[in-house]
């Protein structure tokens, strides 16, 4: 017995080499961890069970039977992050590069299935340079077999990928089918074609790093969620992302302990909104004086920077706050803007965790660029999110909720269960001055003085209907609160929600306009 024992730890200290000793120098000198290094700082100790240690690639082409490497290039198993089961996959590549073969991918597969099964979130360590050229059509088919478990299990657990190095062609696909994205600085990127495709085909000249590294995907295209300065910041926003989320879609949000330390009161919000209607503030400000102390955990950060979202906690209960930011842009929708909140709404409706919005919206954004790209079928994308979710909502109006925009940002019309507004609230078809322009266009010009003809009646328009007593009238609006005790009216009134059973209509599923 103890021959087949050592040859056993022979064949695990193999393994655990990956591509060998050369091969790992090569991967530190890039500034890169290697497969299973990351799986170490990114576990709780001793928690980790690998599973198929032992597989290799079946290919008898190009030479490949003379070079074979235990696991073939992904390290796959379960284990707990604080405590939590979840279930993860880091390719390795010092072996092939972390080339997708066949077993490869059947090795992730058998992760993503476990991890349906038994209701845990999947973990994907991305480093590869792409499909096994030498595999062909084979590797291929592995690609998509991993595409159709990311369809399967999205809604049902939460995925979370982490880009560590190079991920291209077909590769990039299951990441983007996933919840969220984290890439690292300057080690990692993400596209279609590189470079040198990019080049013969447009003639642009642009580097890896320029066409997909993480700055571009987290600022520009909105690929990515998280831009991260090193691999060990990546891995403890992986943690930190998993504490706000349950293990699966029958999971309720996660709880912590709360206890107040006193009065729930935020006087400071009394003045954090500016006198002028125009004169912005910043809306993270108003997020952070109503969660609890260091919580809040913005997502998206750097894109379509006129909408904030992000998970916080509120009285320890996990939240998703979507919130318009005054501070750039005038805290417009747009096409980013919307298209990033709507994916933010539909993950956390998936996975039962309460929205909390903070509206002050002056409408959509105007022009040619913004109708010849089709906000209308991107602003209703948020539209859909929000009517479609079913999860306790609340919306705060702190100043202007403007227009269409107005019913969008998750209005009682479109089924949220509390709306309050602090008395500067303006909840108005338009702004006073081109609201004024046109109710009172004739005797505005009639007058001698057009000027001041006009600003009477935008004062006249703003005593009338730019306040929240109108909507609260109707009921649109449950109560008109003074700022300083929103966080207490909040946390009162997720609490009343928390039993909060709301269905849609049997269907097979919608067709949200994408």
């Amino acid at each position: 017995m103890q021959t087949k024992i050592d040859l056993l730890n022979t064949k695990i200290a193999q393994a655990q080499l990956g591509g060998g000793v050369k091969r790992i120098e090569s991967q530190h000198k890039k500034g890169k961890l290697t497969a299973r290094e990351r799986l170490h700082f990114l576990m709780d100790e001793g928690s980790f069970e690998e599973i198929g240690m032992f597989v290799t690639h079946r290919s008898n082409e190009f030479g490949l039977e003379r070079e074979k490497y235990p696991g073939d290039g992904v390290v796959t198993g379960y284990g707990t992050i604080n405590g939590r089961m979840v279930y993860v996959f880091s390719q390795d590549f010092t072996v092939f590069g972390g080339s997708l073969s066949e077993t490869h991918a059947e090795k992730i597969c058998r992760i993503m299935d476990l991890a349906m099964k038994n209701g845990a979130p999947v973990i994907g360590l991305n480093d590869s340079g792409g499909a096994r050229i030498q595999e062909g059509v084979v590797s291929l088919g592995g690609y998509a077999d991993i595409f159709y478990k990311n369809t399967l299990a999205s809604g049902v657990v939460p995925q979370i990928s982490a880009i560590m190095g190079p991920c291209a062609g077909g590769a990039v696909y299951s990441p983007a089918i996933t919840d969220f994205i984290m890439m690292v600085e300057n080690t990692s990127y993400m596209f279609v074609t590189g470079p040198n495709v990019v080049k013969t085909v447009t003639h642009e000249e642009v580097t890896s790093e320029e066409l997909g590294g993480a700055s571009t995907h987290s600022a520009k295209s909105g690929v990515t969620h998280f831009s991260c300065a090193n691999e060990i910041e990546c891995i403890n926003n992986i943690k930190k992302l998993l504490s706000y989320m349950p293990q699966n879609c029958e999971d309720g949000a996660p709880m912590l302990p709360y206890e107040t330390s006193g009065s729930e009161l935020r006087p400071e919000l009394n003045s954090l909104v500016p006198e002028s209607p125009n004169q912005p503030y910043d809306m993270r400000d108003v997020i952070t004086g109503v969660i609890d102390t260091d919580t809040f955990l913005e997502v998206h950060k750097n894109y379509a920077e006129n909408i904030v979202v992000g998970f916080a906690r509120l009285a320890g209960r996990s939240i998703g706050v979507v919130a318009n930011q005054p501070a750039f842009l005038a805290g417009v929708l747009d096409i980013k803007s919307s298209v990033k909140a709507a994916r933010f709404v539909r993950f956390c409706d998936s996975f039962n965790i309460p929205l909390l919005v903070f509206e002050d919206v002056p409408g959509f954004l105007p022009g040619t660029d913004q109708e010849w790209n089709a906000i209308i079928t991107n602003g209703a994308k948020l539209l859909y999110a929000f009517c479609e979710a079913t999860v306790p909502r609340i919306t705060v109006i702190t100043r202007k909720a403007y227009g269409g925009a107005y019913d969008v940002m998750n209005s009682k019309h479109i089924g949220a269960d509390m709306n309050y507004a602090w008395p500067c609230a303006e909840i108005a078809v338009m702004g006073a001055k081109g609201a004024a322009e046109i109710i009172f266009k004739s005797e505005i010009m009639a007058d001698k003085d057009p000027v001041a003809k006009l600003k009477e009646k935008e004062t006249e328009y703003i005593k009338h209907f730019a306040n929240p007593y109108r909507a609260a009238e109707r009921g649109y609006i449950d109560e008109v609160i003074r700022p300083e005790e929103t966080r207490t009216k909040l946390i009162s009134a997720f609490r009343m929600l928390e039993n909060k059973v709301d269905k849609l209509p049997k269907k097979k599923h919608g067709n949200i306009p994408l």
